[in-house]
C-alpha cells in the first residue's frame, strides 16, 4: 500500500508543545462532562414496526405495487416521531392532517390504472414515501425560522425548490426538524425549539446544522430527507447520527428557499442542499431529483466500475490548530475500510496521503466565507434586516435576557476577528484553498476517491464543542474547495456511538461517492438501530 507525500515539512516544537496543551484541556473537559451527564442517557424506545426499517427506494417500489399503501406507511413513520420526539425533540413542526389527506390521493392515483408501475417508477419514483427536512428549507405552510427567534412565527409562502422537486417525484413532507440557531454552528440548540438529543445517547450531540434531520432518521422517525450544508451541514449531522448524507457538487443543486441566503455568489457555491438517508440505496435517486437540469452534469446512471477506482486516504488533517486528535475508534475504522478495499480491489489500487494544506482547513474556511458585502454573522442574527450588538447581546444573555444562543454570539465575534475581504491574508488564504483544489483535482481525476475523517471525535456532550470549536474544519474545507462528499456510517465503537469516514470526488463526480458510499454500506452494515446497546 504506497504513501504518497506530497509535501514535506518540519513540526515545530511549538506546535507540538500546544497540540500537547490542548490534548490535556480535551481531557480535562470531557472528564467534566462525562461527570455532569453520567455514562449513558435515556434508552430509545424499540423499533417494532417492519415499514421503519425499509429504504425509501423500497417502500416507494412497495407502494406502487399495491404491496402496501401510503397513508398505512406515512401513519408508521407519524407513530413513530409521536414516540420519539419528547426524549429526542428533533421535531419541531408538522403537517400531518394534510400529508396524510396528499397519501390518500396517491393511493387513489396508484389504484386508478392512470399509470402503469414502470410509468409511476419512471415519473414518480418517491410516489407516496413521507419526507422531512430541517427548518430552515422552505415547505409552504411550515415554520421557516431558521432557528432563529425573529423569526419564530415566519412561514413559508413556497416552496424551496429542492422540495418542490421532491413533491413532483411523488413524496410527502409530513416533518421539519430542528437546527443551530441560523444554520451556523454544530449542534442544534436554539432558544424557538430547543435542544435536539441524540438517539445513541441522549446525552450527546446530533449535529448541525441539519442535527434535527439527522437524529429523526436516525430513529428511524422519517423515511428519507434534506438537508444543507456550507461547512459540514449534512454531513457531520449524518456523522453523529449513523445514517448516510451527501453534499453535492457545487451549484448542482438549487439553494432557492434556503435561509439565510448567501452573501455572494461565492456563498453560494460553498453552500449545498443534498440528500439523507439511513440507507445509500437512496442517495442516488433523490440527487437526480434535486439536481433537475442539471443532473445530466452528474452522469448517475452510468455505472461505477469500483475495480477500477484509484482509493486515497488521509487519516487526519496533520494537527490542525485548536483542532482535537483523531479518536482511536476512528481510527481504527478507516483502518478497517483501507483493509476492506485493499482486500477486495488490491494494494495498488489504496494509496495513504498526507497532504499538508489540509491542516490549515479551519484557518482557509474562514478566509474563503469573506465576502465584499460588508455584512457578517451578527447580520444573519438580525435575521438579514440588521446587524445585531453582539457585545450587548451576551451581556443579555449573561442576566437571561437575550433572545440569542451564547454561541451564536461567540461565533458572530469569532467571525468579526477573521481576516477581512481583500486582506493580504485573505488573498494567501485563497491562493492555498486553490493550490489545495489543483492538487487534488490532479490527484483525483475522474476516477479517483478520497477517503478522510468526517470528524475527529464522535458526538460529543451536550455544550461540549464550545472548546473544540474549530473541529468542523474535517468538514469545511471540503465545501470551499466545492467537491461532492458523502458522510457514510462504519457501525457504533466502544461508547455505543456512530462511527464513519467521508468519501470525497472531483466536481460532478458525486456517482463515485455513492458508489463507495454503496460498497462501504454492504461491508460494514451502514446505519445501526439506535435502541441496541452495546
Amino acid at each position: 500500500m504506497p504513501e504518497k507525500q506530497l509535501q514535506t515539512e518540519s513540526v515545530p516544537l511549538k506546535r507540538t508543545i500546544g497540540a500537547f496543551i490542548f490534548g490535556l484541556l480535551q481531557a480535562f473537559f470531557r472528564l467534566i462532562f462525562r461527570l455532569i451527564y453520567g455514562v449513558k442517557g435515556e434508552r430509545m424506545p424499540a423499533i417494532t414496526d417492519p415499514i421503519l426499517l425499509e429504504s425509501a427506494t423500497s417502500l416507494a417500489k412497495k407502494i406502487r405495487e399495491q404491496q402496501l399503501n401510503s397513508v398505512q406507511v406515512l401513519e408508521s413513520f407519524i407513530r413513530r416521531v409521536k414516540e420519539v420526539n419528547p426524549l429526542l425533540n428533533c421535531v419541531v413542526d408538522q403537517r400531518y392532517d394534510e400529508a396524510l389527506k396528499e397519501a390518500a390521493a396517491a393511493d387513489e392515483l396508484i389504484k386508478s390504472g392512470q399509470y402503469t408501475v414502470d410509468q409511476l417508477a419512471e415519473q414518480k419514483p418517491f410516489l407516496g414515501v413521507p419526507i422531512t427536512t430541517k427548518d430552515c428549507i422552505a415547505v409552504k405552510g411550515m415554520l421557516h425560522t431558521a432557528g432563529l427567534w425573529a423569526r419564530r412565527d415566519v412561514r413559508s409562502e413556497k416552496d424551496a425548490e429542492a422540495i418542490a422537486l421532491m413533491r413532483k417525484a411523488g413524496a410527502i413532507p409530513f416533518a421539519l426538524t430542528n437546527v443551530s440557531e441560523v444554520c451556523m454552528w454544530w449542534e442544534s440548540n436554539n432558544t424557538v425549539h430547543g435542544r435536539t438529543r441524540n438517539a445513541y445517547d441522549t446525552n450527546r450531540i446530533v449535529g448541525g446544522s441539519s442535527g434535527g434531520e439527522g437524529c429523526v432518521q436516525s430513529a428511524a422517525g422519517s423515511a428519507f430527507g434534506l438537508g444543507s450544508d456550507i461547512g459540514g451541514s449534512i454531513r457531520m449531522p449524518a456523522f453523529f447520527n449513523g445514517i448516510f448524507g451527501h453534499k453535492p457538487s457545487k451549484l448542482i443543486v438549487s439553494n432557492d428557499g434556503q435561509f439565510p441566503t448567501p452573501f455572494s455568489d461565492e456563498q453560494n457555491a460553498f453552500l449545498g442542499l443534498g440528500p439523507m438517508s439511513r440507507f445509500a440505496e437512496d442517495l442516488r435517486p433523490m440527487l437526480q431529483i434535486m439536481a433537475g437540469d442539471k443532473a445530466k452534469l452528474l452522469r448517475l446512471s452510468t455505472p461505477v466500475a469500483l475495480e477500477k477506482l484509484k482509493f486515497f486516504y488521509q487519516e487526519s488533517d496533520g494537527g490542525g490548530k485548536l483542532v482535537s486528535a483523531v479518536d482511536a475508534d476512528l481510527q481504527q475504522a478507516m483502518r478497517r475500510v483501507v483493509q476492506h478495499l485493499s482486500k477486495k480491489f488490491g494494494d495498488a489500487q489504496v494509496e495513504r496521503l498526507q497532504l499538508p494544506q489540509i491542516r490549515q482547513s479551519a484557518a482557509i474556511w474562514f478566509a474563503n466565507m469573506r465576502d465584499d458585502s460588508g455584512h457578517g454573522f451578527d447580520f444573519q442574527l438580525g435575521d438579514l434586516r440588521y446587524e445585531i450588538n453582539t457585545y450587548l447581546e451576551l451581556l443579555k444573555w449573561f442576566v437571561g435576557a437575550s433572545k440569542h444562543t451564547f454561541i451564536g454570539l461567540t461565533t458572530a465575534l469569532m467571525d468579526s476577528a477573521q481576516c477581512q475581504h481583500g486582506s493580504p491574508k485573505y488573498n494567501h488564504l485563497v491562493a492555498k484553498r486553490d493550490e489545495l483544489r489543483a492538487t487534488l483535482q490532479q490527484l483525483l481525476g475522474d476516477n479517483g476517491v478520497l477517503i478522510y475523517p468526517t470528524h475527529p471525535t464522535v458526538a460529543p456532550y451536550h455544550n461540549e464543542p464550545i472548546f473544540r470549536p474549530i473541529n468542523f474544519s474535517y468538514t469545511g474545507i471540503v465545501n470551499v474547495l466545492g467537491f461532492p462528499a458523502t458522510a457514510v456510517p462504519l457501525g457504533l465503537g466502544s461508547e455505543g456511538l456512530p462511527l464513519g469516514v467521508q468519501v470525497i470526488a472531483n466536481f460532478n463526480e458525486d456517482r463515485l461517492c455513492l458508489a463507495v458510499a454503496e460498497e462501504l454500506q454492504s461491508a460494514f452494515g451502514g446505519w445501526k438501530r439506535p435502541e441496541v446497546r452495546l
